[in-house]
């Protein structure tokens, strides 16, 4: 799997560079963050790093793990397409990230994983220069599968994987957009579809990620926010976030086949992401890169303890855990990287 996604990175890094730029893109990127006036050009923008650590300790007074080596990688794309009042802009975000530790007998287990790709299509409307009608789709899911490692046996019993779960959203709306840079997307009418395997659903009365039990996919009808700003600190440093909210309309409470309330949603229960980049090029090849991700789902809950084997109910061995159904991941990656 690491080799798949160091061959996509290196696919999409092919792909931006054969696309053939109009001469003073920069120019027009300044341009169309004071006038969307038209014109026609494509304009890319990305950001590629690979980080590794190693470690090996021997008779080591202070202690820790024996030997360790960690590998992590993240992409993020952006492409637009500019054809006088219309816009068509494309946003694929990457990662994945593998720790190898000697007392796990060297056993992979996973720190990140993520595919994220949105694609939107905007008219510009007539008597604005910054507002776009514009249909959203985006698609959300992983690599490989996901393990709780804080249970015993974690290996045999896998949370998720490639396609599950996998959401897709389809919106229409408005989208404040000034420049390549700053997008404000809000949608009254948009559309969700949640994919998992039975497998995962099968297993409790609840389902699993909104999905009811056994069953293998989900809809949703509600509204759609996405807001994205991308601000260049300096040539060599860049910052860039992202806000998606959804609400969904038919939220109700789920019951199971004797009437009992098995989990509680209503509207008021928006799904959150809330994504954070801030990249460092410290010289040609070398990035260093912090990252922070919050997300809240009704549909993800979170329990401090599990059911052993035996029936007896077992606190998890997690020391985050006060941050409940809150959703976090932290990276810092310093590596190998390249900037275009």
């Amino acid at each position: 799997m690491k080799k798949m996604f160091i061959a996509v990175s290196v696919c999409l890094l092919s792909m931006f560079q054969s696309l053939g730029q109009i001469d003073k893109v920069e120019d027009i990127k300044k341009l169309l963050q004071t006038s969307n006036k038209d014109t026609v050009a494509w304009i890319h923008a990305g950001f590629l790093n690979i980080g590794m650590n190693e470690g090996f300790l021997h008779n080591w007074a202070a202690g820790g793990e024996v030997a360790s080596f960690a590998v992590n990688g993240i992409f993020n794309g952006r492409l637009d397409r500019l054809y006088h009042r219309d816009i068509w802009s494309n946003n694929l975000d990457l990662s994945y990230g593998l720790t190898y530790n000697y007392s796990t007998s060297f056993i992979p287990r996973k720190t990140d994983d993520r595919i994220d790709f949105t694609s939107k299509y905007g008219h510009r409307i007539d008597s604005s220069k910054f507002l776009f009608f514009t249909t959203l789709f985006n698609f959300k899911s992983q690599f490989t599968k996901g393990y709780d490692y804080s249970l015993p046996k974690w290996d045999s019993t896998p949370t998720s994987k490639f396609f599950s779960p996998a959401y897709f959203t389809i919106a229409l709306g408005l989208e404040y957009r000034k420049g390549s840079d700053i997008s404000f997307f809000l949608s009254p009418i948009a559309g969700r579809l949640t994919v998992v395997d039975k497998y995962y659903t099968s297993k409790s009365a609840e389902g699993a990620y909104g999905v009811p039990y056994n069953k293998n996919a989900f809809g949703q009808f509600g509204a759609y926010f996405s807001g994205r700003y991308v601000y260049n600190i300096n040539k060599n440093m860049m910052y860039k976030t992202r806000l998606d909210l959804y609400s969904n309309y038919l939220a109700k409470d789920t019951k199971d086949s004797v009437g009992n309330v098995v989990k509680r949603d209503n509207p008021g229960n928006i799904s959150v992401l809330f994504d954070n980049l801030l990249a460092w090029k410290i010289s040609r090849f070398v990035s260093l890169a912090f990252g922070a991700t919050f997300m809240y789902d009704n549909n993800v809950p979170y329990s401090k303890t599990y059911i052993d084997k035996a029936g007896k109910t077992v606190d998890k061995n997690e020391p985050a855990s006060g941050l409940g159904w809150l959703q976090v991941k932290q990276m810092f990656t310093l590596g190998v990287a390249y900037k275009f």
